[in-house]
C-alpha cells in the first residue's frame, strides 16, 4: 500500500493543474479562451526548449539550416494534437524547386500554426541584432540566424544587399509578412504592404510567391479560441525579371490585389460582415489609384527604412514566444516584433 501511495500521490499532484484548467475552460467561453491561450503559449515555450536541444545537435553535424523546419513541424504536430487545429494547403507545388520571396498575410498569433505547416525545409532567420545577446541568442546562432543592426540605416542596406547575394548563391528563400503588423477583423482584409521585400526581390532577381491564409476570425479573436481548419493558398510565382525600383509601386499593388482576391475567395465571411465587405470592395479601386500615383523613384532612405522594417525581428518557433505574448493585440497594434517577421528558407530539393 505504501508503495502505491508513493507512486500515485505525485501523479495526483501533477494532475491538479490539468483538472483546474479543464474546470475553468468548462465554466464559460471566456474561461475556455484564456485557458487555451495559456496552453498555446506553453506549447510555444515547450517547442522553444526542444529547439535549443535540436539546434545544438544539428549544428554539430552541419545541418543547422534544418533546425527551424524541424521545430516548426514539431509545433504544428503539437497544435494539431492539443487544439485540434489543422492547415489545408492548396497550391503547395508552387513552393517546389525555386528560391523566392514568400509573402504571407499576417493576422494573429495563430499564424504560427500556418508557419509550422507551410515553412520550407532548411530555414534560417533574419533578426534584429539585439536578439543576438538575448537568451534566444545561442539558439539563433546555432540555427544560422543573420543579425541586422536596425539602428544603423547604412548597415541595414548593406545587409539587404548581402542577403540578396546569399539568396542567389545558396538558393535560399525568404519568408516574410509584408504588412508589417497583425490585423484581424470579421471581414477579410489586408493592410498596405511594406516595400522592403519588393526591393530585395528585384535586387536579387527572385520571384515573389504570395501565400494566403484564410480569414480565421471564426476560430480566433478576443474571447474566442476554437478548433477547426485553416485553409491556405499558395499562389503562382510573380516574376521580377527586368523590373527596377521604379516598378515597385505597381508590383506592390499587383501582389496585394492578388492576395486580397484569394483571401476573399477562401475565407468564410459571417453574415454580419458581408455588408462591410461590400463597402470595402467598392473602396478598392480608390486605394489602387492612390498606390499607382505614389512615387516610383524611392530614395535610398526609403529603401533603408523598408529594410529596417522588413528585417527587424526574425522569428522561429523559439523566438515566436517573445513575438507573440499574451499581452499582444489581436487587432493590429504594432510591436517591435511585428515590424516584418522574417524567415529565410531553402526550398526542398
Amino acid at each position: 500500500m505504501a508503495f502505491l501511495v508513493s507512486v500515485f500521490k505525485p501523479l495526483a499532484y501533477i494532475s491538479l493543474p490539468v483538472i483546474l484548467l479543464r474546470s475553468i475552460a468548462a465554466s464559460s467561453p471566456i474561461g475556455r479562451f484564456y485557458v487555451r491561450q495559456t496552453v498555446y503559449v506553453g506549447t510555444l515555450i515547450t517547442a522553444a526548449a526542444w529547439g535549443i536541444i535540436v539546434a545544438a545537435g544539428m549544428s554539430v553535424v552541419g545541418r543547422r539550416y534544418d533546425v527551424n523546419y524541424i521545430i516548426a513541424r514539431t509545433f504544428y504536430a503539437m497544435a494539431e494534437h492539443f487544439f485540434d487545429l489543422h492547415v489545408e494547403v492548396e497550391g503547395e507545388e508552387n513552393l517546389d524547386g525555386r528560391p523566392g520571396i514568400l509573402m504571407v498575410n499576417h493576422q494573429t498569433m495563430l499564424d504560427i500554426v500556418v508557419v509550422g505547416r507551410v515553412m520550407p525545409k532548411q530555414t534560417s532567420i533574419m533578426s534584429k541584432k539585439s536578439l543576438q545577446y538575448s537568451p534566444l541568442g545561442p539558439f539563433m546562432l546555432m540555427s544560422g540566424a543573420i543579425f541586422i543592426d536596425r539602428g544603423n540605416n547604412s548597415s541595414a542596406v548593406r545587409s539587404l544587399v548581402a542577403a540578396g547575394e546569399l539568396m542567389r548563391k545558396q538558393r535560399i528563400s525568404l519568408w516574410m509578412f509584408p504588412e508589417g503588423t497583425r490585423t484581424s477583423t470579421e471581414v477579410p482584409s489586408m493592410l498596405p504592404l511594406k516595400k522592403g521585400g519588393f526591393h530585395l526581390a528585384i535586387q536579387a532577381g527572385l520571384p515573389i510567391i504570395p501565400i494566403v491564409a484564410e480569414n480565421y476570425w471564426n476560430l480566433y479573436h478576443k474571447g474566442v479560441f476554437n478548433s477547426g481548419v485553416i485553409k491556405v493558398r499558395v499562389l503562382p510565382p510573380i516574376s521580377t525579371a527586368g523590373l527596377t525600383a521604379a516598378d515597385i509601386p505597381a508590383l506592390t499593388t499587383q501582389v496585394r490585389d492578388q492576395m486580397l482576391e484569394a483571401l476573399r475567395e477562401i475565407s468564410v465571411v459571417p453574415p454580419q460582415g458581408r455588408a462591410q465587405e461590400s463597402v470595402s470592395a467598392k473602396e478598392k479601386p480608390q486605394d489602387t489609384s492612390r498606390a499607382q500615383t505614389s512615387s516610383i523613384a524611392p530614395k535610398i532612405e526609403d529603401v533603408s527604412d523598408s529594410a529596417t522594417a522588413v528585417l527587424d525581428a526574425g522569428t522561429s518557433s523559439a523566438s515566436l514566444v517573445s513575438a507573440y505574448s499574451l499581452t499582444g493585440s489581436e487587432n493590429g497594434v504594432e510591436t517591435d516584433e511585428d515590424e516584418g517577421m522574417i524567415l529565410v528558407g531553402r526550398p526542398a530539393a
